[in-house]
């Protein structure tokens, strides 16, 4: 099952684990709405692909206001973001999460996989 960063940060936030605030977006104008609601920035454009490497392929873009949330998104939807997992093909970006930008200090990533031979 291949899920969205988005989708994965509901699924946390409904159990509770700290997640930054942030919504999806369909277009720039969208964008730029949701930043807008968030309140002052900093923010983070988010490329949603089922795809690992988007900020080394650019599909992670940071910027300080809403009028930067507008210009981010409208380079990201729409374009075709290749990283090493799409292969040369790439994969189309049709949404974005535009979320508050947080200070990172570690990065974790999370996998599961099911086992049906184990039960």
């Amino acid at each position: 099952m291949n899920i969205h960063e988005y989708q994965a940060k509901e699924l946390m936030r409904s159990y509770g684990v700290p997640v930054p605030e942030g919504k999806t977006a369909f277009s720039p104008d969208e964008a730029k709405k949701v930043a807008q609601e968030l309140g002052k920035g900093p923010f983070a454009v988010k490329a949603q692909i089922h795809a690992g490497g988007r900020g080394k392929a650019g599909g992670i873009k940071l910027v300080d206001d809403a009028e930067g949330v507008y210009r981010a998104a409208s380079e990201l939807i729409g374009k075709t973001l290749v990283t090493h997992q799409t292969g040369p093909h790439g994969k189309v970006v049709r949404k974005v999460l535009v979320e508050k930008a947080s200070k990172i200090k570690k990065e974790y990533y999370l996998g599961a996989v099911i086992d049906r031979s184990r039960e």
